[in-house]
């Protein structure tokens, strides 16, 4: 008896909002299956979902480039910037598993300029400005192309003003086949002759 009132409400349209109604009919179950990622039964018909892949995600089948060592060297004006710089990068490091080889700071450049204090007299009175430029070198050793991409990016994004960054990126590569076997193989045997004196 109430089914039928409630379908009649439905078909004129006057009880409930017609979303209210689509939600009712169509209960979306999801079920585990081993190929796909879902399926999803809606009322009495099946419908199967593609696999879910990721746009952003590139697969390839090239092997990954191999680094021995990379060197960031960065420099600015300010070595309060520097350091918090430095805390930053390191922890960065620290959270993707990379391993720190060394920190080190290169000594700190100064460059002075000597300037008249008038415009045309008084030579005696001179003013100096100097602007020095602090550096920073973290070194990371055994990195993979990627985890390099990924790190270099999110350090050089979060980059302060002021202060520049010299990548140094240090590639493992394969023995090239011509010199893999010794060269002195492949000579002719040299006679020894005794010298007479």
């Amino acid at each position: 008896m109430a089914a039928g009132w409630l379908w009649r409400r439905l078909c004129q349209g006057s009880a409930f909002p017609v979303n209210y109604a689509s939600r009712i009919m169509q209960k979306q179950y999801f079920l585990p299956n081993s190929n796909l990622m879902g399926a999803r039964l809606t009322g009495s018909h099946v419908d199967t979902q593609e696999p879910k892949t990721n746009p952003l995600v590139s697969v390839s089948d090239e092997p990954e480039t191999l680094y021995k060592r990379v060197s960031l060297l960065v420099k600015g004006h300010d070595k309060a910037v520097l350091d918090s710089y430095e805390y930053f990068a390191v922890l960065a490091a620290k959270e993707l598993g990379i391993s720190i080889e060394a920190v080190h700071r290169p000594p700190k450049n100064i460059e002075r300029f000597t300037l008249l204090k008038s415009v045309h007299i008084y030579k005696k009175h001179r003013v100096q400005y100097e602007m020095r430029t602090h550096y920073m070198c973290l070194e990371l050793k055994h990195l993979t192309s990627s985890t390099a991409a990924v790190y270099l990016e999110y350090v050089q994004r979060n980059l302060p003003e002021g202060v520049a960054m010299e990548v140094k990126k240090t590639k493992i590569e394969k023995i090239p086949e011509h010199i893999q076997e010794p060269v002195w193989d492949t000579l002719p045997p040299v006679k020894e002759t005794e010298v007479k004196s």
